[in-house]
């Protein structure tokens, strides 16, 4: 069956970041959709857009980048939340208890932009300066903050981060990957492993009760 195709007008002066900014949409709609950046193909995005494969390639050099690109929106969207509902207590150990729960939703609200962020290769890799490395490192200094308070006993906090992160991960993937699976109220397990993770880092006369 062939694909549905709209011809857009040809843009004006000073209208490329405008395309630009259709081509990340139409882009994330098909990827989202289909759960697999490499389901979707430029051509398939050309023709959501309305434009040529060749107008692509005027915005970004290949298919990687133009993946990469529609990641770090919803990478920025995703640490933007995580960063503000961290900000919402000055206890430093609370504050990573409500990133864990913010992390949870977030998953939950968007479970095909998460697997594309979290479960597959696209969304893995991420360089340093990326904005998904800086989600990552907004955790490690949330932790950090916790061992400086004296709430946390001595720990390498990126360990500790890892061993946060995989937590909270694993409970969102789980519940995309089976949603059928009969299992307690998230919100519950949430604090589970919350207070899992937290009571096994806590100093020995400090930290959560």
């Amino acid at each position: 069956m062939k694909t549905r195709t709209h011809t857009r007008p040809r843009s004006r002066r000073g209208e490329g970041e405008a395309l630009r900014g259709e081509i990340l949409d139409a882009a994330e709609r098909l990827i989202v959709r289909a759960g697999n950046a490499g389901a979707v193909s430029i051509r398939a995005i050309a023709a959501a857009v309305g434009v040529t494969p060749p107008a692509i390639y005027l915005h970004f050099p290949d298919k990687d980048a133009l993946v990469f690109a529609v990641c770090e929106r919803r990478f920025e969207q995703f640490d933007a939340t995580l960063e503000a509902a961290g900000a919402t207590t000055d206890d430093p150990v609370e504050s990573l208890r409500r990133r864990g729960h913010a992390y949870v939703e977030f998953g939950l609200e968007h479970p095909e932009a998460y697997r594309v962020l979290f479960m597959t290769a696209n969304g893995a890799a991420s360089p340093p300066d990326s904005a998904g490395a800086r989600a990552f490192q907004h955790l490690v200094d949330s932790v950090q903050r916790a061992l400086d308070s004296g709430a946390l006993r001595p720990v390498d906090p990126l360990v500790a981060s890892m061993g946060i992160w995989a937590a909270v991960h694993g409970l969102v993937a789980l519940l995309i990957a089976d949603p059928d699976v009969p299992m307690p109220d998230h919100e519950e397990l949430v604090d589970h492993i919350c207070d899992t993770q937290l009571r096994g880092l806590r100093a020995e006369n400090g930290g959560i009760q």
